[in-house]
């Protein structure tokens, strides 16, 4: 509703769910025959990012040549159980010979941050796959099931929450958020929780760095710090691209908007106007060795596939 009423002539927008393929049916069908006559634009998220990162051979859409409009990020925290004995992230040593289970979506899932954020602290971890939705694997964990997990922003606040203030849950870092120059910083409804990279530094004394590192860092932009892309069809006229941008970032302005933002969007700032070129091609992009190191892990450890 708040991007109908600042789009010039003020139209509905109808929302159109096309179903199949991890989002892959749909957005194959949207860069293969919209128009670009600003009738059409679409909205995408992590999952749909990551094949085309990974060079799944489904995959028949092209970001570079989708203008993007509007790119919208989210969080998350990652958590032990207090029983682990690990009280923050400079103590994940004491988990190094220890086999912790984590409950996943599937290899090439959202979940494939946290996996990749696991490999690179060098946790031990095992990836029980098949969980229809990280609500699953928050309850596998308060089962005694899974012994890692995290959960995004706005359900960690509700569901996990509790859990730390009963004292049987720890959060150890958030996966963070990007700034303007593409820097990982705190997330801003987390300021006195670690991010990732910060959490590595209190664990190995020394900045990340490497392929691996490398291959985390670009799905954990496409994953959490611009996991929302809106973007026309390929081909669209550049004054309608314009007001595309021009009406975000009236909408996101909105007073009755900014009234419901934490609510709607969390505390996160979102990325508009001179901001959605940068976060989008982070969100959309991976050094080809980056990609072959991630296609290498997911095939060696993960029994992953790609034709």
């Amino acid at each position: 509703p708040f991007l109908a009423k600042y789009l010039p002539g003020k139209p509905n927008v109808i929302i159109r769910n096309v179903p199949g393929g991890g989002s892959i049916t749909g957005t194959n069908e949207f860069f293969l025959r919209a128009r670009g006559d600003g009738s059409t634009f679409i909205g995408t998220s992590g999952s749909t990012q990551f094949p085309f990162l990974l060079g799944d051979a489904r995959v028949r859409y092209d970001y570079a040549q989708m203008p993007p409009v509007l790119v919208s990020p989210t969080g998350g925290v990652a958590y032990l159980p207090a029983k682990l004995g690990v009280k923050n992230a400079s103590e994940l040593g004491k988990l190094k010979d220890q086999e912790l289970v984590y409950a996943s979506q599937g290899p090439t899932s959202l979940d494939l941050v946290p996996m990749l954020a696991f490999e690179v602290l060098g946790l031990k971890v095992r990836h029980v796959f098949g969980m229809r939705g990280r609500g699953e694997g928050r309850l596998a964990f308060e089962r005694g099931e899974a012994t890692i997990d995290y959960q995004t922003t706005s359900a960690y606040l509700t569901n996990v929450t509790p859990l730390v203030e009963a004292g049987t849950a720890v959060p150890i870092f958030s996966w963070g958020e990007l700034d303007d120059h593409g820097n990982v910083v705190r997330d801003p409804t987390f300021p006195d929780l670690p991010h990732f990279v910060e959490a590595y530094e209190m664990l190995h004394g020394r900045k990340p760095s490497g392929v691996a590192f490398d291959a985390y860092l670009a799905c954990f932009a496409s994953g959490f710090a611009a996991q929302k892309p809106a973007m026309m069809p390929r081909g669209t006229a550049a004054p309608i691209v314009a007001a595309y941008r021009k009406a975000f970032i009236d909408a996101v302005a909105d007073p009755e908007l900014q009234a419901k933002k934490e609510e709607v969007l969390g505390e996160y700032r979102q990325g508009v106007g001179d901001r959605v070129e940068g976060l989008y091609k982070l969100a959309t992009t991976i050094a080809p060795e980056a990609r072959a190191w991630v296609r290498d892990y997911l095939s060696k450890h993960h029994n992953v596939r790609f034709n």
